[in-house]
């Protein structure tokens, strides 16, 4: 009887560079697992394609002629959804566009190399072979309904006919709640932060695993939706509650004695920067039982060890349900240390932690006895 062969995995190239679509072809054939099914010039040959050659993953670029790989990836994902790793420049266009295709459902990126030298672009063959493997087993959904950011809420009280505000009660120390995410993580952060109320008396705090350009624009694009400021982190500035802080990609964030943020660019933690656990540990050494951590859909085991040090602190830990996760892997790991009071759907989450950030303040709504 003859050996069974595993099937490789067919990959889809977009780009309607010549050059990169030969780099790419070169090194998705050079793995063992991977082989190139097509190949398309702009995003109207990749929705044709998507559709007839059935790949298991895409790569798309984003700027291109006829229909660029933002109208591509939306058409793709609401009508034969595949899929999709976006590789794109790290500009601050380059970012804002690459951001915007992951809330329409790509699942992860791949930052282009700046200068576009052979040698540079193949520096990025680990990390795009890495991530063609982990796409291509996501179960992938029709997302149309992505292609619109979620309304921006209003906190509203039964009976009070308007916003509530909150406020803490006299000498308490403010809650931290920590958010970590990974793939698939930018477009469950928005979807989540669009949820909580303004004037939520906790200093909140984003975790992501992405380069220090995208960072930046993640946060413009986070004040769009949130009923709360939105800012990256900086050195030496104090947490205060109401805020949203996200750490800059290339640094790692801790929280002193004082209150004091503190962002060092010291080397990667298990891989990691910033590291997730890192932040959950000098955060929950701060806020003790204030502390609400929440770990989103990821690839890996960040924020696992920081659940333990939450939880040992007498803090609250909430793990995003598998359902709802692009990738299990952060939520299972954490799910694994016995550290996680609850698994819940996205969209349960924001209510969940305002319902915990009102518990450790005992909150009482302004003006509402």
């Amino acid at each position: 009887m003859s050996k069974s062969v595993d099937k490789k995995l067919r990959v889809l190239i977009v780009d309607d560079s010549a050059f990169m679509c030969k780099v790419l072809e070169e090194i998705i054939n050079a793995d063992p697992q991977l082989e190139v099914a097509g190949q398309a010039r702009d995003g109207r040959d990749a929705v044709a394609l998507a559709d007839s050659l059935r790949p298991d993953v895409i790569t798309m670029d984003i700027n291109m002629p006829h229909m660029d790989g933002l109208e591509a990836t939306e058409m793709i994902m609401s009508n034969h959804p595949r899929p999709i790793l976006i590789v794109s420049s790290e500009s601050r266009e380059g970012a804002a566009a690459t951001l915007r295709a992951l809330e329409l459902g790509a699942i992860d990126f791949v930052p282009k190399p700046s200068t576009g030298i052979d040698l540079d672009l193949k520096s990025i063959r680990e990390d795009l072979t890495r991530k063609l493997k982990m796409a291509a087993k996501v179960r992938v959904v029709r997302t149309a309904a992505r292609s619109k950011a979620p309304a921006r809420p209003r906190a509203t009280s039964a009976g009070s006919g308007g916003a509530v505000e909150f406020a803490l009660g006299s000498g308490v120390r403010p809650p931290m709640v920590v958010i970590a995410a990974s793939t698939g993580g930018p477009a469950a952060v928005m979807r989540l932060v669009s949820g909580l109320p303004k004037g939520l008396p906790a200093a909140i705090f984003l975790i992501l695993h992405m380069p220090a350009t995208f960072t930046r624009q993640f946060a413009d694009q986070l004040a769009e939706v949130s009923s709360l400021p939105v800012k990256e982190a900086e050195h030496n500035e104090a947490a205060l509650p109401g805020r949203i802080y996200l750490c800059p990609g290339s640094h790692h964030l801790r929280l002193g004695s004082t209150g004091k943020i503190s962002l060092d660019s010291g080397p990667r933690i298990d891989g990691y920067r910033p590291c997730a656990d890192l932040a959950l540990d000098s955060i929950s050494s701060y806020a003790r039982r204030g502390t609400v951590a929440v770990v989103l859909t990821g690839m890996g085991s960040d924020a696992a060890k920081g659940t333990k040090s939450v939880k040992a602190a007498g803090g609250y830990v909430i793990a995003q349900d598998e359902a709802s996760s692009t990738i299990f892997g952060m939520p299972s790991e954490a799910i694994r240390t016995g550290s996680v009071d609850e698994v819940l759907a996205l969209d349960e989450i924001s209510t969940a932690i305002e319902k915990r950030v009102m518990k450790a303040c005992r909150l009482a709504p302004v003006g509402i006895s």
